[in-house]
């Protein structure tokens, strides 16, 4: 797994939170593209990898509803991939969901997204499902993990 520190930051800070989806993601978004997505959803998660002062990776989840918590994005930086950062998010996200007390986590990426689904598969995550996205216009896979000890 990567080094990097994970820190927990306001979702209400749209301009770093737009500044680390525009390094990784296209194409970008303005923070008032952002704020509509984060307005209105319960219990936001925003973390950010960092390694010293340096943004490397960054993660956004929300309740999906009552006991699921859902992976909206998993970002990180292109020259820090296949080190293990995702992962490390993923799972800071997945144990600040089970303290949370939610029972299901959840994340939806496309099929051509090889990597991200090995981390679900290895994260102990399993597929349950697919779902067309009208706005990618392609299919997602759903992947979600049991929290609850013993499951």
């Amino acid at each position: 797994m990567a080094d990097a520190i994970i820190d927990r930051i306001s979702p209400s800070d749209v301009g770093t939170i737009t500044h680390l989806y525009n390094q990784v993601f296209r194409p970008g978004r303005t923070e008032a593209q952002i704020a509509a997505r984060l307005r209105g959803q319960r219990n936001v998660l925003v973390q950010v990898a960092r390694r010293g002062n340096d943004a490397i990776g960054f993660y956004i989840g929300m309740e999906a509803k009552p006991g699921v918590h859902s992976a909206w994005l998993v970002g990180v930086m292109p020259d820090m991939r296949r080190g293990g950062v995702a992962t490390q998010l993923m799972a800071a996200a997945e144990d600040w969901a089970r303290a949370e007390g939610y029972e299901v986590m959840r994340f939806e990426c496309e099929n051509k997204t090889r990597a991200f689904m090995s981390i679900g598969v290895s994260g102990g995550f399993d597929v349950a499902g697919i779902r067309w996205d009208q706005e990618r216009l392609a299919n997602l896979v759903i992947f979600e993990k049991q929290l609850r000890d013993g499951e």
